[in-house]
């Protein structure tokens, strides 16, 4: 009778197994130990997969990143104004020879040296090394730009 019993419990686990779907077939099949894969044929768990983690950076690293950005600007700004510096060719500046009967005064008249003629006289004595208002005829004199 044991015998027909269990024969009769495993008929009626399977019986019941069919009538209530496959969830009492796999109750059934763990309770042997055997290991049934999941729906979608994986074995552990369903068809969800598992949510990737989003990127999160500490204070630490926002500024991490923020000074790798800035020294990055600094870098490309440097190197174009090195690069536009490099592109101006060497001018030389304007000169006047000095005539017989010129002045600093008529030089500034007659080259026609913007803004103030006192500042126009002083900027010539400055880039000549001039210690007074004395110009001789035939110097060459370096005029301000």
């Amino acid at each position: 009778m044991g015998a027909g019993m269990h024969a009769m419990g495993a008929g009626a686990a399977v019986s019941a197994g069919s009538a209530g779907g496959a969830s009492g077939v796999l109750a059934v099949a763990s309770a042997a130990g055997v290991m049934v894969p999941a729906r979608g044929g994986r074995a552990g768990g369903g068809t969800r997969r598992a949510a990737k983690p989003r990127l999160r950076l500490t204070r630490r690293g926002r500024a991490v990143v923020f000074a790798f950005f800035l020294l990055l600007a600094a870098t490309v700004v440097t190197l174009a104004a090195t690069a536009s510096r490099a592109a101006d060719p060497p001018t030389t500046p304007p000169t006047a020879v000095v005539q017989k009967g010129d002045t600093l005064w008529s030089i500034v008249d007659r080259h026609d040296l913007r803004g103030d003629r006192a500042a126009a006289i002083e900027e010539i004595r400055r880039l000549n090394a001039l210690d007074d208002y004395t110009i001789y005829a035939g110097q060459e004199l370096r005029l301000p730009r």
